[in-house]
């Protein structure tokens, strides 16, 4: 139950860890993590909000107590100019857009400190959809040279601009990872195609954006009768209507919490009545 197969045919974690904002601590939060259990990590090669070597550095103490890469479902992005610290930038922004995606995925590589990638993401569509199906075609490159396992993209909340470009891809985007949240109407329409082409909806600001549902007393109440947190019937109800949330705590018990989603079930009403409660 804690793994589900991909469009790419990969078998992907439920839980996944997202690495954002964590600065200095990242490398010991992503030790903690894959400590306590969980098997996907998350982050992107964007110096401005996350720390990519520390994830290697995380994830390198792992392997020393034993964890085999193989168990393991990296994912990172890359992130566009625009997203990037001019300051900081991992690579050459002169460079032409396939150059920068190439660069870009060799210093991920070595960050990471791995041979390949699970999951390549592209943090979000470019400025035109030339420009993004000019991307996308270099990241189906490394599809066929095996560096990448899978790839998707982020921050894509136009239901045609997506569906284009799922039409007319070589390789499928396997992943769409976007903001939960009441403003993009909770993707309702994206999430149907996805659902229908077998595409992985994975969520960020699952959380922080939905207090109005995890606080709600109806799943306060639940959560208390099944002897659970809010936050863990809220991600059983959720993926319930395969939504993937990650999750970047930075508590142990959080951890915990997240790691133990399948040790009980909600019935099929509750799932409709928290949907209800949150309008997703």
């Amino acid at each position: 139950m804690n793994h589900f197969k991909s469009l790419s045919g990969l078998n992907i974690p439920f839980q996944i860890y997202g690495t954002a904002w964590k600065k200095d601590r990242t490398d010991d939060l992503v030790e903690l993590a894959l400590k306590k259990g969980f098997r996907g990590i998350d982050t992107a090669c964007q110096p401005k909000h996350y720390n990519e070597v520390l994830v290697g550095e995380g994830i390198s103490r792992a392997y020393e107590s034993g964890l085999k890469r193989s168990e393991l479902f990296i994912q990172t992005k890359f992130t566009s100019f625009a997203g990037q610290d001019p300051n900081n930038c991992p690579y050459d922004p002169s460079l032409s857009i396939e150059k920068q995606i190439q660069k870009s995925l060799s210093v991920s590589l070595e960050n990471l400190k791995t041979p390949y990638l699970d999951s390549l993401v592209l943090h979000s569509p470019l400025k035109t959809f030339e420009e993004t199906k000019k991307a996308w075609k270099v990241f189906e490159s490394f599809i066929e040279d095996g560096s990448v396992k899978q790839i998707g993209i982020s921050n894509c909340y136009h239901p045609n601009f997506f569906m284009q470009l799922f039409n007319e891809a070589k390789v499928k985007p396997s992943v769409l990872q976007n903001r939960f949240y009441p403003t993009s109407g909770y993707d309702k329409e994206l999430r149907a195609f996805c659902d229908e082409k077998g595409v992985y909806y994975q969520s960020f600001w699952t959380v922080n954006a939905n207090p109005h549902i995890w606080q709600h007393p109806f799943v306060t109440q639940l959560a208390k009768k099944l002897g659970r947190s809010a936050i863990q019937v809220y991600f059983r109800a959720l993926i319930h209507e395969k939504v993937h949330p990650l999750y970047g705590t930075t508590d142990a018990s959080h951890m915990e919490e997240v790691m133990d989603l399948f040790s009980f079930s909600l019935e099929r009403d509750d799932c409709e009545r928290i949907k209800e409660l949150g309008g997703y």
